[in-house]
């Protein structure tokens, strides 16, 4: 069956893309052998050790998720409850919280889950020293400008207070209604004290509050991530089973065929491009396909020659309508993804709505030919127009379709570029080393709209892969922070995304749905708001 999947893929790719579109190859991936309810799961190698703060791509998330338990938790559908904190309280105007703990909360070494917890953890998180990947979650918090510009010395937030070791007030620089949503997010976890004393070591044997530990193989890199349930855990999420082994895979083709083997239990949010239109079928009873939280784009970084300035926004519109969305997905995804039309995600209430500034992601060849024209009067371009994408990721196909039709369609060179690992194409983008466009997308932090505005396009922001900054835009997303009245917020959300069709910080591509299959010996899998196993819920035998 594989093999005649594969032939059915490269052909529906050559049709769009004039060339064979082999998969990837790889070796497979490590792991012990698992209990008999211990549940072997794919993930790729985290880019960093698991530190809350410093985690901010979905190899490390999966994981640091489990280990970690914040104020406030995400249900299946994204609704948001108290997990740690007793009591979140406002003032009138949504500058000052009010932040209560339930009692009796500890670590999985035992240790008590403090006020301390939380606020020497953000400090942490904030601190420019420390430099952490999630540092712009806390910019909200008085204090942050001084905690985070280049060579500060002060390390505390003047806008967190402990009041006990159940209590703490939360002050910000300005009003941000839906601070409590995001308090979630795994940026926003406490720290053991023990963490402070080797931050490094902490990151690669970690002591949580969450639901699961480390077991005692524990990670093993490039191999495995071995989970067991913690017994100091008592909250919603208590786990069914006997632990997780998340199995490290460079290669989705090579997991997908350990599902068909029973050597794997879970694949990722969805199957390798090649099985899209037979996974159903492979797994009649164990299959999934529906709407995901997650946008894919690949960016264009304004710092490279032509794609700076105006020359730079005539340049990625054109790029943006040289390309036939709704053909690719068709065609190579076959029903699994959606070409987009905003930055965010129909999968989160208010967003995937069509904007006013829409068109540009529209294929209109002629239109895409004239900007083009346009930007060449400024600064004639030369080179090729590259895209990076991460081998183990499956991604390929769509890179390959996409240059090849902006090729056709511009008439310069453009190809897609493997780079072997998700890790090292994140450390290239991380360190600003990369030298073509490259891959991205995201998978909400928290069920809003916002986590796929602020997080990414925001001046400053941990995940701003392209550098973008727009005064407008920073305005308007402040602006929607800051305003109590969902739909007048909603309105705000909209004119921001209009900012973004503008100036095209990164070229919106399609959004992705859970498009997977499991071993039919699993019971109750299910996949959540953000498009991630329920891990703790899932059994077997």
């Amino acid at each position: 069956m594989r093999r005649f999947n594969k032939v059915v893929a490269v052909s529906a790719a050559a049709l769009l893309a004039g060339t064979s579109l082999a998969a990837c190859s790889s070796d497979g991936s490590g792991g012990g052998d698992s209990g008999d309810n211990v549940i072997s799961a794919f993930n790729t190698e985290p880019q960093n050790p698991l530190i809350p703060t410093n985690t901010n791509e979905v190899g490390g998330g999966r994981v640091v998720d489990l280990l970690f338990e914040g104020l406030v938790s995400y249900d299946t559908k994204g609704e948001i409850s108290n997990a740690v904190a007793e009591e979140i309280t406002p003032n009138d105007d949504a500058t000052e919280f009010n932040i209560k703990l339930k009692e009796g909360k500890t670590f999985s070494d035992g240790s008590p889950v403090t006020a301390n917890s939380f606020v020497d953890a953000w400090n942490y998180g904030a601190a420019s020293k420390n430099a952490q990947l999630a540092q712009s979650f806390f910019e909200p918090i008085e204090g942050f400008e001084a905690v985070s510009e280049e060579g500060a010395t002060e390390t505390e937030l003047s806008g967190l207070e402990v009041v006990s070791d159940t209590e703490f007030n939360v002050t910000l620089s300005r009003p941000t209604a839906d601070f409590p949503d995001r308090l979630g997010y795994s940026a926003f976890s406490p720290l053991p004290e023990s963490a402070y004393d080797d931050m490094d070591a902490f990151g690669e044997n970690p002591i949580g509050n969450g639901p699961y530990k480390l077991g005692d193989e524990g990670w093993t890199h490039n191999e495995s991530i071995q989970l067991v349930p913690n017994e100091e855990y008592e909250g919603e999420q208590e786990p069914k089973n006997e632990g997780i082994d998340f199995r490290i895979y460079s290669s989705m083709d090579t997991a997908y065929l350990d599902v068909q083997g029973g050597q794997l239990d879970l694949m990722d949010y969805r199957v390798p491009s090649q099985n899209y239109g037979t996974y159903e079928s492979d797994f009649p009873d164990s299959n999934v396909n529906q709407p995901a939280a997650v946008f894919q784009s690949f960016t264009i970084p304004e710092r490279l020659e032509h794609w700076g300035g105006e020359e730079g926004k005539l340049r990625r519109k054109a790029i943006s309508m040289a390309f036939d969305r709704d053909e690719i997905t068709e065609t190579i995804f076959e029903g699994t993804h959606t070409p987009a039309v905003d930055f965010t995600t129909p999968a989160i209430e208010g967003g995937g709505e069509e904007l006013e500034n829409g068109d540009v992601l529209q294929y209109n060849p002629d239109e895409a030919k004239k900007l083009w024209a346009e930007a060449d009067e400024m600064s004639p371009f030369s080179g090729s127009l590259d895209i990076a994408y991460n081998a183990d990721g499956d991604h390929q196909a769509w890179a390959e379709a996409v240059t090849n039709q902006i090729r056709e369609t511009l008439g310069i060179e453009s190809e897609g570029v493997s780079v072997p690992t998700f890790q090292q194409i994140r450390d290239d983008v991380t360190d600003r080393t990369i030298e073509t466009a490259f891959r991205t997308g995201w998978q909400a932090d928290y069920p809003s709209t916002m986590s796929f505005l602020t997080d990414l396009y925001r001046t400053g922001a941990g995940s701003n892969d392209g550098d973008y900054s727009s005064e407008e835009f920073d305005r308007l997303i402040d602006e929607a922070g800051s305003e109590t009245d969902e739909d007048k917020r909603a309105e705000i959300v909209h004119d921001a995304q209009n900012v973004l069709l503008e100036d095209l910080p990164a070229i919106p591509l399609w959004y992705s749905n859970v498009s997977t299959a499991w071993n039919p010996e699993l019971k109750d899998v299910e996949y959540n708001w953000k498009s991630v196993p329920v891990y703790t819920q899932i059994t077997k035998n």
